[in-house]
Parts: structure tokens; sequence; C-alpha cells
């Protein structure tokens, strides 16, 4: 370990418990050791980091183990896993801002580093879903069951970032705050952007923050997906509003443009022959799925509309549950797509 890490590693280990109190918070303490799930924050009791020297023998505070993994490393680590950062030099910086510490100007200068990826672009939203990790176990799984969307299988589109970068406004200091993270990518699966919902820590619901929703790279054509399209999909605005739907219909593939402007404007796979189009209940919902479907037919492409009874289907979803909005789904669906696309087949009354 170089000097200047071995030193911010001294210095951060003498404020051991705040340390994993601000990057740890899913954890707590328990006599002289901080205990959490693992060192990316996730709630549990296989880690544990020494917050104190001991009396006598070996051990040196700041230093962590997972027992689940046999992962062990210092409060350095902690912040680069915690925080998804990649570039040391990164590491360092946070390090400095929680410390309160000036930027340190002996940092190396690696001529091998990456340089910025320009905000808002491709790139930065690939290098972002990069460092996000799966949803699994992560306040953004929790965030998903409270909008009643529990069927969370082929979400790899989806990850978690517990401490994403938001800036209320440009003479504002920056925030942060955990986020679900979705890719949005092109017909030909490339990431062109990324959509971020902010979450409330405890994932009770969206963070309280002005936009807790905003999106980043190129969206115009461009969807999150989930599934793989052959000659059937469905397309609609909301990432929760298409989640809810593959819940009730799992094996029907789906794509969220994210608003009703991109929805009117998505990009459409060559072999596709039939597209559900599952409207938002409002004015811009209707404009937005007659353009899809004008497109769709100028195409060759069969276009049926999905309706919700109230709002969206992830309103559906909560106010109705699985089975009545299973069956509400299913008289709207091309017959054959009825026993394709639904868990059960629909029997007939005798």
């Amino acid at each position: 370990m170089s000097t200047q890490a071995s030193d911010l590693a001294r210095r951060l280990a003498d404020q051991a418990e705040s340390v994993c109190r601000y990057y740890l918070s899913n954890g707590r303490r328990s006599g002289r050791h901080w205990i959490v799930g693992d060192v990316r924050n996730t709630p549990g009791r296989s880690m544990f980091v020494r917050l104190k020297r001991p009396v006598a023998g070996k051990g040196a505070a700041g230093k962590w183990t997972d027992a689940a993994t046999g992962e062990h490393g210092d409060l350095l680590d902690v912040i680069r896993e915690s925080c998804g950062l990649v570039d040391f030099a990164d590491v360092v910086a946070e390090a400095h801002r929680f410390l309160n510490l000036p930027r340190s100007e002996l940092e190396p200068k690696s001529s091998t580093r990456i340089p910025p990826a320009p905000v808002g672009s491709p790139e930065s939203a690939r290098r972002l879903f990069a460092m996000s990790k799966p949803i699994y176990r992560t306040i953004a799984e929790t965030y998903l069951r409270t909008r009643g969307i529990t069927a969370l299988g082929e979400t790899e589109s989806l990850r978690f970032h517990p401490r994403c970068y938001y800036k209320p406004d440009r003479d504002l200091p920056t925030e942060m705050w955990p986020a679900l993270i979705a890719a949005v990518t092109t017909l030909n699966g490339v990431i062109a952007g990324v959509h971020r919902t902010w979450l409330d820590p405890a994932g009770r619901g969206k963070a309280p923050i002005d936009t807790p929703r905003r999106a980043m790279g190129f969206l115009l054509g461009n969807a999150v997906r989930v599934g793989v399209v052959t000659d059937v999909m469905a397309a609609g605005e909301g990432l929760e509003t298409m989640l809810s739907l593959r819940c009730v219909l799992p094996t029907l593939p789906t794509a969220a443009a994210l608003s009703a402007n991109h929805l009117a404007a998505l990009l459409l796979p060559p072999t596709l022959r039939r597209l559900y189009i599952a409207r938002d209940a409002d004015p811009a919902g209707d404009q937005a799925a007659i353009a899809l479907t004008q497109r769709a037919v100028a195409a060759g492409i069969e276009a049926i509309g999905l309706s919700p009874r109230l709002g969206d289907f992830n309103e559906d979803l909560r106010a109705l549950g699985f089975d009545e909005l299973r069956a509400a789904l299913r008289v709207q669906l091309a017959p054959c797509d009825v026993v394709r696309f639904t868990p059960f087949p629909t029997v007939e009354a005798g």
C-alpha cells in the first residue's frame, strides 16, 4: 500500500465508527465491531468491522472481514465498494471529502487513467451502470416490492447504486441518494443511456427530492427492455408500468420508453409481427398510442392496445392484484397469445 493510502486508511480508522455509520448505514454496532451484510452495505450480519484496537493481541481498527465470502480489507475498500467507485483517485477524493481534507497534490498522475466521460453522455451512462450492482436484496428490490412488483426474473437491465449523485440545481451542491438504475438500450442491446430513480434510504418510496426520476444518454428510439423479442412484444411509457405487465404476463417481452414522446418514437424490431401498446390513461398516453399504432401499421405490424382500468398498469396491479389484472389483460390479448403468454390456460365453463 502506498504512503498516501496508508495515511488515509489510518485517518479513517481513527473515525471507524463514523465511517461505518456513513458508508455502511444498513449495519449496527455490536460491542467493538460494526456488523453488516457485506462491504456493499447490504443488510445482514456476515461482515464485521473492527471499531477499536483490542487491549492485547492482534487486530487493527478499521479492518473488516466477511465471514460468508472470506473477503477482507480496510476502510478505503469500504468506501470503494459501497460507493461503487472504480478509480483509486476517486476513492482518495471521496475519503478526503469525508475527512474534510484538501485534495492531495501528491496524487499519482497515471498516464493510463480513463478520461472522464462527458456529463450525460452514453459513455457516462454505461459507466454508471457498470458501477452499479444487481438489485437482489437491495433498497431497489424493496422499492419495487412496495409497488407490487415481485416477479423480478430476467431483470438484468435493472441495477442498484447505493450513493448515486443528484444535483438539484446548477447552483446547489450535489447530493447522494440510493438509486434504481435502468439500462436504456438500442435494438442491438447496446446501452445508450440510463434512467435513474432516486430512492428513500428505507426503500419505502422515491427519495424526497424535487425530481426523483431523471434519464441520461440517448433515449430517442430506445427503451428499458426485459425479455428477448422475436415476433411479439409490449411497449409502454413507465418502467413500473411495464414491470407490472411482466408480473402477470411473465414471458411477454416488454419495452419501457420512459415518456409519452419517446413511446411514440420507439424503434421497432425488424422481426416484430404484433405489438401490444400499454397506454397510460391520459391525453398524452392516448396521443403516444395513436402515433405508435400508425407507425407499426405502416411497417406491416399488427398493433393492439392494452388499456388499464385506472391510470396505468402499476395502479391496476396494486389495486386489483395479480389474478384480476391477469384476467383483465387476457380478454385484450389476441387469442393465440392467451395460451402463449399467460401462466395458466383459460378454462371455459362446460
